[in-house]
């Protein structure tokens, strides 16, 4: 079992739930239940999934919670990129978007293979 809290991953993806739920605001009020629920549901589901997955059993439990947490960050880019052809987000907000949601991917995959390597 690890301590989420201290995971600089967990950290970040909680950052971008944060800055999705604000940004959405914005967002036409038509899109509440649309894609305003779709995106902070995804965006809370990265870090959730990140958090289940230190508090289960083992490290390949662990994996398989941090593959669906990129999963989720998968999809909230897709979801940026239709918002921002929307006309709800700029380019700038969405080229910060995805910068966060690459960094959180790339240490998703570098915990995933340090856990892996470990238990080679």
């Amino acid at each position: 079992m690890h301590d989420f809290r201290n995971l600089n991953l967990w950290v970040k993806a909680i950052d971008l739930a944060e800055m999705i739920y604000k940004i959405t605001t914005i967002f036409p009020e038509n899109e509440r239940y649309g894609l305003i629920s779709q995106m902070r549901r995804c965006s809370v589901s990265i870090s959730s999934n990140i958090a289940e997955g230190c508090g289960r059993n083992g490290d390949n439990e662990l994996i398989h919670f941090l593959t669906i947490a990129n999963g989720s960050a998968c999809e909230l880019h897709s979801q940026i990129i239709l918002a921002n052809r929307l006309g709800f987000i700029n380019k700038e907000i969405t080229n910060e978007l995805n910068d966060k949601i690459d960094e959180i991917k790339n240490m998703n995959f570098k915990l995933q293979k340090s856990i892996r390597n470990k238990n080679k």
